[in-house]
């Protein structure tokens, strides 16, 4: 079967009509233009039609590639966008804290005591608002009991452990904390100390003293650690003690603890 396609004559005609296909495109002395028309003449509609599909195609990919680089600096955008939103959204809280810092500096008893400002990092996990960490340790001078103040010297707790960097801070909201306070209007004197982390009680009040609902409460300085006259909150409610012998307060902070974001220790008198 090979031997019939390979044979003598199927080669002579192969090597004939090889030599007339290029005797016709290389027309030599243009002897063979009127075959080299017919030809283009046939092949023109489809080497239209080739031309046309390889332009649509090429455009189609063109269009492919923009939609990828458009896609790709779109998602550039969108991320640099981002981070522009990101860095305004933190210079406008670094200038709320700024303005919250110098206002709280404003009204706090600077030329009476020497302060160290502080930011509030950490709180009770249990939710019971009994203590928070701040960020200023030893190595700013901070030491167990000093007092632990607001704006306008509205006392919070004091501080119950100390790290180098960091500080704990009981609130007096705390079962353990105990500071000696008075009635404003009144001079009533009596003993501040947490309910459990459910509020505040000034307790051992002598039945003679007069307290009032709506009487301001401040730190009364006896017994040494906390000066006289920070302020803690008002007076809500008064009752007997459970044996009759002394009146309860039960008094509500000035200020909502879990609340805070900058806070102040009193390191000592100036």
């Amino acid at each position: 079967m090979a031997n019939k396609f390979f044979s003598p004559k199927f080669i002579k005609l192969l090597v004939a009509l090889a030599v007339c296909i290029a005797l016709v495109f290389l027309n030599p002395r243009k002897i063979f233009d009127p075959v080299r028309e017919i030809f283009v003449t046939v092949a023109s509609p489809f080497q239209k039609t080739f031309y046309y599909v390889s332009e649509k195609t090429g455009n189609v990919f063109y269009l492919l590639s923009s939609i990828s680089s458009l896609k790709s600096e779109n998602e550039k955008l969108i991320q640099e966008n981002g981070i522009l939103v990101a860095q305004v959204a933190e210079l406008i809280g670094e200038k709320k804290d700024n303005e919250d810092l110098r206002k709280q500096l404003q009204l706090l008893p600077q030329k009476d005591f020497q302060l160290e400002s502080a930011n509030v990092i950490a709180q009770d996990s249990q939710g019971l608002g009994s203590w928070i960490m701040m960020d200023r340790g030893s190595r700013s001078g901070i030491v167990v009991g000093m007092p632990v103040i607001v704006y306008e010297g509205i006392l919070i707790g004091r501080v119950s452990e100390v790290y180098a960097n960091s500080s704990r801070i009981t609130l007096l909201t705390d079962s353990s904390s105990s500071v000696n306070a008075t009635d404003l209007a009144t001079g009533a004197k009596g003993i501040l100390t947490g309910e459990y982390s459910l509020g505040i009680t000034l307790d051992m009040v002598e039945q003679t003293e007069v307290l009032n609902v709506g009487d301001d409460i401040v730190t009364s300085g006896l017994g040494g650690g906390v000066p006289k006259g920070f302020l803690i909150g008002k007076v809500a409610q008064v009752k007997s003690s459970s044996d009759k012998l002394f009146q309860q307060a039960l008094i509500i902070p000035k200020v909502k603890y879990a609340d805070l974001n900058t806070v102040f220790a009193v390191k000592g008198s100036l």
